[in-house]
């Protein structure tokens, strides 16, 4: 049966680039399709295929309204082709590209910075296209203030901006965030290191002519040791100014153990928590059974298994009834896994085991 080739090109718009150059080269009919631009509003380039396949499809890239790249970082080619690429997707300015996510696979060399990456980046950003999300959330390299303040010059109609990347250190210090947030007057949704935030921050996002904050991701690490907290009656302001705002905060195992109660403040609008420790964490528990009941979504924990952990998971599982996941990377009883399903009826995937299995543990998936 013959498709018509507007069907053709909605099916393909799902496609990777190199399954695209593949059905590119089946037929005429299917060749013809690759020029509707519905095929391109979103592309996801894996760098996998080389130039020549960019070459191909140069002609379309700058169709493309939203741009995925995988760049592969044991290669330096592949760092070359994903620029050719977000080059070519931005034409000098003229193209239609709004959001831009860039992921980065593999191991980099030693002592790799990835400047060649992230120059790059602010040399093809400096067309200053019209983007409205950058996400940089998959890049492992600082992105350091010079670079952040150059992303933010180059992209003043940004509504997205995630710099919170699995970097050791925070390189964004607060005097850069307040710049961004000034050259950047529409940002709703951010992402960054918790050290970049300061109560002169906040103070920014507070101001009555910045639109409402619907998303904030904090990412807590050791760069926290040396930064004044922020008080809880900061949150109470900003969740006061922003009444649809929801946090996601992450706290990995470089921060320091008695920074962990300065971070889990209880005004603050938490939708995702992800406690990345390794630290015991019974009295967390408790905080966030207490605290975060009503705006809890998601709940990560890496901690070790006790009895202890099991009782205070059932307690958490009556309280934040509206968990949609749950994930504990040790051993649990019977009792906890009993627990959430019986009190969570939002409950969509949960990883909670009561033997260790091979790594890495699946997740088991109820809707």
């Amino acid at each position: 049966m013959d498709l018509p080739e507007e069907v053709l090109a909605y099916i393909f718009s799902f496609l990777p680039m190199r399954d695209r150059y593949n059905a590119f080269t089946v037929c005429k009919a299917w060749s013809r399709s690759m020029i509707y631009s519905s095929v391109w509003k979103y592309t996801e380039v894996r760098c996998e295929g080389g130039v020549d396949i960019l070459q191909t499809f140069s002609a379309y890239l700058p169709l493309i309204t939203k741009l995925r790249l995988c760049v592969g970082l044991e290669d330096p080619a592949n760092r070359s082709s994903a620029l050719c690429a977000l080059q070519q997707a931005v034409a000098k300015g003229e193209g239609q590209l709004r959001a831009l996510c860039v992921d980065c696979t593999g191991n980099a060399r030693l002592f790799d910075a990835g400047q060649d990456l992230l120059k790059g980046l602010v040399d093809t950003l400096a067309y200053r296209p019209l983007l409205t999300v950058l996400d940089l959330r998959g890049v492992p390299f600082t992105l350091n203030d010079n670079f952040v303040r150059s992303v933010a010059k180059s992209c003043p109609k940004l509504h997205g901006l995630f710099i919170n990347n699995p970097s050791l250190v925070c390189g964004v210090t607060t005097e850069t965030m307040r710049e961004v947030l000034n050259l950047c007057p529409g940002i709703i949704a951010l992402g960054v290191f918790h050290a970049s935030l300061s109560p002169a921050v906040i103070g920014d996002l507070l101001l009555p002519g910045r639109p409402s904050l619907q998303q904030l991701e904090l990412r807590c690490e050791r760069s926290l040791k040396y930064t004044p907290p922020l008080g809880d009656e900061i949150w109470v302001e900003l969740r006061y100014r922003h009444p649809n705002l929801w946090v996601e905060l992450v706290l990995d195992h470089t921060l320091p153990e008695l920074r962990v109660p300065l971070v889990l403040l209880p005004s603050i609008p938490v939708r995702h928590l992800r406690l990345l420790t390794w630290t015991l964490l019974l009295d967390e528990i408790n905080l966030v059974g207490s605290s975060y009941a009503n705006t809890l979504e998601t709940l990560e924990l890496q901690t070790p298994a006790s009895r202890e952990l099991n009782s205070a998971l059932v307690t958490l599982a009556t309280q934040c009834v509206n968990l949609k996941e749950v994930h504990c990377y040790c051993v649990v009883s019977q009792e906890v896994i009993t627990a959430f399903r019986e009190n969570c009826c939002l409950l969509q995937r949960y990883t909670l085991k009561t033997h260790k299995e091979p790594h890495p543990w699946t997740c088991t998936i109820l809707k």
